[in-house]
């Protein structure tokens, strides 16, 4: 599907014309939108535009990294945009020239609908051309960053806040899906920002001071996004630490617990065995109080372990 929208010499916006007709409209500037298009539609890219055959293969082919490549009369923009519920990039194409933008995606992207929106409700749009639409694009891409990043914040926070021992096993396989996510963010996120501190600095795209304004703001944001990442990066791994920490703990309480249970018994097991051979020459199996004597000293063999263990504080250890 092919949308289109123009500003014409008397500074008037029309939408939806054939692309036939774009030699035939005076216009001082177009955008012209492959939304899923067909291979028919798709050909135009070469029939039509005549766009070098290297940018028309990386709009054919998926999925590039973001980049800007100079091209004569155009430069040429691979975009990446992010599905919040599975976080898979999806690439968004543009061409960028004198007088006329041109994007292409196959997937069905909320972010150019905002784009459109935003610019058939701002007047500046008129005045300021096709570079101002290029930058709702940019702008409405990378803001579709922000929620994602808070989402899973929210999450961390939440990790943190409840982190116990009941816990650490659920905990500890959300972090690693976390760290995972945060991960394919940082593959779309910081080649963006390359791409926008390459266009900011690049003297062919011959910006003006307020366009360089607007991109520098949407440079802004995706520094910020990378600061994001990096501290939840940092906070996966601290909860990882905290997690490992809590694990070492209990089970070095458990050792003990064992540790001590295991020492008690080991003079009881002894006593138990010697009783316990029958030999015939044994003094103490034909008392008449034997069994009661050895009951007696066992259980005080153990309860002096145990005071012993309590003063050494051994026991007692807190096992949260």
């Amino acid at each position: 599907m092919l949308q289109t929208m123009g500003l014409t010499t008397t500074n008037e916006m029309i939408f939806d014309f054939g692309i036939e007709e774009i030699k035939e409209l005076s216009l001082q500037w177009y955008w012209v939108d492959f939304d899923r298009p067909s291979e028919e539609e798709s050909e135009l890219l070469f029939s039509f535009f005549d766009f070098h055959p290297l940018a028309i293969e990386d709009c054919l082919g998926r999925l590039q990294r973001p980049k800007m490549d100079y091209y004569d009369g155009y430069t040429f923009f691979v975009l990446h945009s992010i599905c919040s519920e599975d976080l898979e990039a999806e690439e968004l194409n543009m061409f960028l020239g004198e007088n006329f933008i041109v994007t292409f995606h196959f997937g069905k992207l909320q972010e150019m609908d905002k784009a459109l929106e935003m610019i058939l409700t701002t007047s500046k749009t008129w005045d300021q051309g096709h570079k101002f639409v290029a930058y709702q694009i940019f702008d409405k891409v990378v803001d579709q960053y922000f929620p994602i990043l808070y989402n899973i914040e929210d999450h961390l926070d939440e990790i943190e806040e409840e982190l116990s021992p009941r816990t650490v096993h659920l905990s500890m396989d959300y972090v690693f899906e976390v760290r995972g996510d945060l991960l394919r963010l940082r593959r779309t996120i910081f080649p963006m920002r390359e791409l926008l501190y390459r266009m900011l600095n690049s003297e062919r795209l011959n910006f003006t001071g307020q366009e360089l304004a607007y991109f520098s703001d949407v440079y802004d944001h995706l520094i910020r996004l990378g600061e994001m990442i990096d501290s939840n990066r940092e906070l996966t791994a601290d909860i990882r630490d905290s997690q490992l920490s809590i694990n070492s703990n209990r089970m070095n309480s458990i050792m003990t617990t064992l540790t001590i249970i295991s020492s008690i018994f080991i003079p009881l097991t002894f006593i138990a065995g010697v009783y316990g051979m029958n030999f015939d020459r044994m003094p103490e199996l034909h008392w008449r109080y034997s069994y009661l004597l050895v009951i007696v000293i066992m259980a005080i063999i153990a309860l002096s372990m145990i005071y012993w263990f309590k003063r050494k504080g051994w026991i007692g250890i807190d096992k949260t």
